[in-house]
């Protein structure tokens, strides 16, 4: 799934913004990390970076048996736009 309809969806969830908003302060952040952060299971967190990976915000990167995610690096203007309002 892609195009805008699908950033929008990835957007429209406030648990989702706050990953966005811890990952836009932290350049990196565990799963782990992120569940105690925004005070969400890791179960919950991980779905919804899935859903934040598919739309194109973020992307990881796996060492040993954890999985570290970012903001995309290059990421599409109506991406950078979105990530300057919230």
């Amino acid at each position: 799934m892609s195009g805008p309809e699908y950033t929008f969806k990835a957007f429209a969830n406030k648990r989702r913004l706050a990953i966005l908003r811890y990952l836009m302060t932290h350049p990196e952040a565990s799963v782990g990390g992120l569940a105690d952060a925004i005070k969400l299971s890791f179960r919950s967190t991980s779905k919804h970076l899935a859903i934040l990976v598919v739309a194109g915000v973020v992307e990881y990167e796996q060492r040993g048996k954890q999985i570290f995610y970012k903001l995309v690096s290059s990421p599409p203007a109506l991406i950078r736009k979105l990530l300057t309002l919230i």
